[in-house]
């Protein structure tokens, strides 16, 4: 029922298509023998997520991201139970038709953080701050090994290799101006980035987007979703997302989840791996951001990056 999709263009054709993934969902509800009375689609998001019922989400990948949705099963799998907020429990998880894959997993109680965060007092979102570092803390603990042949990159200063060379493609594709390019191979070579020590287990988009809270219950987290990017890499790479997507460039905020964690990481190697980050953005991050004060990547390390 539902069509193959194989390219960014048929991606763009289908996969917000709700004429056609309704249905193509539906019909998976059924066969799977699950009740989704409503079926719901998550307005955000990259893959189509449903909300089947009260009980269950059914994650959707297409074949050209059904590698994604074995690597879901996989991590959320391995966490059952294992961190301090709860990660959807995996139902089933296989493949559909056409090159689709999915995943049914429990939903988990509460609200995107993102949409709540205006609304939560000051001292639950310095309390949020502290359980977000005790969180990445505990998923760092865990030994890594059993996801090693599912996850890569494989070869952690390879990687970094690899996204260095290409760093000023990638930032001027993404419409990065020039004064800005002209000071990204200086800065990146200026930054001395670990590259040989044990990996650890990355969700590399741990963002409020990611976390639920129930604000009925004193805004407590209630969890933490979205494993499909996962890598096993430097601890220090959650820590973009991180100062990007939950401190927001608040140093007080970014100094709790440091402080629950029980590391810290400076301005400069931070920035340097927002460059090197598979889905960084910079002139998406300079648009949403506090400018700096002085137009150089030194003053935006410190704007977007720093601590009290």
């Amino acid at each position: 029922m539902l069509p193959r999709v194989d390219t960014d263009d048929e991606w763009d054709a289908i996969v917000p298509d709700e004429a056609v993934m309704r249905p193509g969902a539906a019909a998976l509800c059924t066969r799977l023998g699950i009740r989704a009375d409503p079926l719901t689609r998550y307005p955000t998001g990259s893959r189509p997520v449903y909300a089947a019922g009260s009980r269950y989400v059914l994650k959707l990948f297409p074949a050209i991201a059904a590698e994604d949705g074995v690597t879901e099963a996989r991590v959320l799998t391995h966490l059952q139970g294992r961190l301090p907020v709860p990660t959807p429990y995996v139902h089933d998880a296989g493949a559909y038709e056409n090159g689709w894959r999915y995943v049914l997993m429990s939903r988990l109680r509460g609200t995107d953080l993102a949409v709540t965060w205006p609304r939560v007092p000051a001292a639950d979102q310095d309390r949020i701050a502290t359980e977000a570092g005790e969180t990445l803390a505990a998923l760092h603990a865990l030994d890594p090994a059993p996801l090693a042949g599912a996850l890569g990159p494989g070869d952690w200063g390879d990687f970094l290799g690899r996204q260095r060379a290409t760093a000023v493609g990638r930032q001027r594709a993404r419409g990065l101006p020039e004064p800005w390019l002209e000071q990204l191979p200086d800065f990146l070579a200026s930054v001395p980035l670990p590259d040989d020590e044990p990996g650890v287990l990355l969700h590399t988009e741990f963002m409020r987007q990611h976390l639920t809270v129930d604000e009925h219950d004193d805004w407590r987290l209630t969890g933490l979703l979205d494993f499909e990017p996962a890598m096993i890499g430097h601890r220090a790479y959650d820590f973009v997302a991180v100062g990007l997507y939950v401190s927001r460039a608040d140093p007080r905020l970014l100094s709790r989840v440091f402080r629950a964690y029980g590391e810290s990481f400076a301005p400069d190697e931070l920035l340097a791996l927002t460059l090197l980050h598979v889905y960084g953005n910079l002139p998406r991050y300079l648009r949403e951001l506090p400018a700096p004060p002085a137009p150089t990547l030194k003053s935006l390390a410190e704007t977007w990056f720093g601590v009290e």
